[in-house]
């Protein structure tokens, strides 16, 4: 019987995501950052539990063209937008956040790439248990996410990145919701 890891992760890369897991927060920062220094531009960190005690100022100078200050400006001049997720979805692969803080919608939807932080805990196995989670009427604003933006709607073509970002990386952090 596959995980519900397995599960997120096949359904997820079947819609063109990337899928990774780590083990601690200071690799989650590691891997993040690494891609950032890859992919050489501006991005925009919407600060959360993953950079709890961390000395963002250190970091952003370790990395050229990051700032946690998400504004409209900020996110549409940045390549890479990073934010945090409440829970994904298993049989789906699709990611649930709050989305009410403008800052959220801006970092996950205007960059090119959206990375995605969740914590390994927070996978559940269908829509109904993560509703549960993350509940309509605690929250303004729920956004589900599966895979990067896409369309056919033109001339039934698909196209990859039209309305949001063209790639989507999901980074699932076992120590993140082990105090939550």
């Amino acid at each position: 019987m596959p995980t519900l890891f397995e599960t997120f992760k096949t359904r997820a890369e079947a819609v063109s995501a990337e899928v990774h897991r780590v083990g601690t927060r200071g690799e989650a920062i590691e891997f993040i950052g690494n891609l950032l220094k890859s992919e050489k531009g501006r991005s925009v960190w919407v600060a959360g539990s993953l950079l709890d005690g961390v000395d963002r100022a250190a970091l952003a100078s370790q990395i050229p063209g990051l700032t946690f200050d998400v504004t409209r400006e900020a996110a549409e001049a940045s390549k890479v937008g990073i934010t945090e997720m409440e829970c994904a979805i298993a049989d789906t692969g699709t990611l649930v956040t709050d989305a009410a803080p403008v800052e959220r919608r801006l970092a996950s939807a205007l960059p090119l790439i959206h990375i995605a932080v969740v914590p390994t805990d927070a996978i559940q196995p269908d829509m109904a248990s993560a509703l549960a989670r993350v509940h309509p009427s605690q929250t303004g604003y729920i956004s589900m996410i599966t895979g990067p933006s896409r369309t056919a709607d033109i001339e039934r073509v698909l196209t990859i990145g039209v309305h949001g970002p063209a790639r989507l990386v999901v980074v699932f952090v076992d120590e993140l919701g082990r105090n939550r």
